[in-house]
């Protein structure tokens, strides 16, 4: 295994685009397939999200609900270790303790002008769905990461969808965080076929007003192709990580955190950005004994990933260091430097910026308490982390005494006459004076 290292400065335009496109490429290629299987569920159905579960998933669905019972959730609980339980609890609950400080205040109502008020009040969103995968392993952190904040924001219909195994069984973790965390409907379907099931509703699952959550490039895809038909929240489609470097960093966790949002898929993205030749050198040569001692099929995707939309990114200085982590918009971004404030001042975009060795990926995906469900794909220059206000939405609200109106009523006339909007201006003439 040749991780790959490249010269920003002197690398050619192609491939500096293939870097911020990700696998974008690999998401557009599918889509034709994906809106096949989107409409078969808006036309099928039960049926169709059977059919595609054992297609996809190798799991006979006929005549098994498709919701998780009660009992099914009280097993899952039952058979897991102490030890396992014990740790949804602790990360859930370090989440929930920085998810609560989100959590906005009562109605405001600010004065304007004298007798003109106006301010906002939220309220959560009807109704959501959270994305487990399975895929490529199982993650109910990524459920206590998106059920928390949903529950913090007083959701009153939360939905969790995610995968069978061959037999139709949910992963028991999964179910069991859902559980914990307040999740009211439990479903044994993922993929594109959930996605659509999502939108459109089905016999057994009701559509809802958004969902959320990680997916690889066909959930991502057919998110894209439900936009206007759902709220698919922010994007978060394969994992992408980057690490900011100078020669004071420990060369071997600079290796061994380089590999973590690797092992995810094939489609992640990881880079390792410095402007130090002998820094990337050292790194470079302890990656294969490293990945080496990685088990199938997670050491088939950090070897793919750092051959094909990762490796090391050699810079002129730190700025340009800074400037290729602008550009890229990483989903996980860390900052292992001498002084990771200072180099902090120059980032502008990123998902998630982690300050120092001592804060790698893994501890950030688990148990920081900062979401971990990030803008992927370059959307972190226009968009946030997962919080409490993506279960959120809010209303304006105004109130003018007698004394208001009048003051407003002149100017805004004159903007409805100009605007030809006569009923607009008309309704402000008419209105007495003395009104309250």
């Amino acid at each position: 295994m040749h991780a790959r290292v490249l010269s920003w400065g002197t690398l050619p335009e192609q491939e500096k685009k293939k870097i911020l496109s990700r696998s974008e490429h690999d998401i557009a290629e599918v889509e034709p397939r994906v809106r096949q299987i989107i409409d078969a569920v808006r036309v099928e159905g039960d049926a169709a999200l059977v059919r595609y579960t054992l297609q996809f998933n190798g799991a006979n669905l006929q005549g098994m609900p498709l919701r998780v019972s009660e009992s099914e959730l009280s097993d899952a609980e039952r058979s897991l270790s102490t030890a396992v339980k014990d740790a949804i609890r602790f990360c859930a609950s370090n989440v929930r303790t920085y998810h609560e400080k989100q959590f906005p205040g009562p109605m405001t109502l600010g004065e304007v002008l004298p007798g003109v008020y106006a301010g906002e009040r939220a309220t959560p969103v009807p109704s959501v769905a959270l994305y487990a995968p399975r895929g490529k392993g199982s993650f109910p952190s990524s459920t206590y990461m998106m059920a928390v904040p949903a529950q913090v924001a007083g959701v009153p219909r939360v939905v969790l969808v995610t995968p069978p195994d061959t037999e139709g069984k949910c992963d028991p973790a999964t179910l069991f965080a859902a559980h914990l965390c307040g999740v009211h409907e439990c479903y044994r379907v993922g993929g594109v076929q959930a996605i659509a099931a999502l939108a459109y509703g089905t016999q057994s699952i009701r559509a809802v007003d958004k969902l959320l959550g990680p997916g690889n490039q066909y959930v991502t895809a057919a998110k894209r192709l439900l936009v206007g038909v759902v709220d698919v929240g922010l994007p978060a489609g394969p994992s992408e990580s980057m690490i900011i470097a100078d020669e004071s960093a420990d060369p071997r966790l600079l290796a061994l955190d380089l590999i973590i949002e690797a092992e995810h898929g094939p489609d992640s993205q990881a880079l390792l950005v410095t402007p130090h030749a002998r820094c990337a050198e050292a790194v470079v040569t302890l990656l294969p004994a490293l990945i080496a001692e990685l088990p199938e099929p997670r050491r088939g995707y950090v070897t793919n990933v750092l051959e094909v939309y990762g490796g090391v990114i050699l810079t002129r200085d730190m700025t340009e260091a800074a400037e290729v982590a602008n550009a890229v918009a990483p989903e996980h971004l860390q900052i292992a430097t001498k002084d990771p404030l200072e180099t902090l001042s120059l980032i502008r975009n990123a998902g998630e910026v982690l300050l120092g060795q001592h804060t790698p990926f893994s501890l950030a995906n688990y148990a920081v308490g900062a979401n971990a469900v990030l803008p992927t794909g370059g959307k972190a220059k226009t968009c946030s982390p997962l919080s409490v206000r993506d279960f959120m939405k809010y209303t304006s609200i105004a109130c003018l005494t007698a004394k208001g109106h009048e003051t407003l009523r002149d100017a805004a006339v004159t903007l409805a006459d100009y605007e030809g909007f006569p009923a607009h201006a008309k309704a402000l003439r008419e209105r007495r004076n003395d009104e309250p």
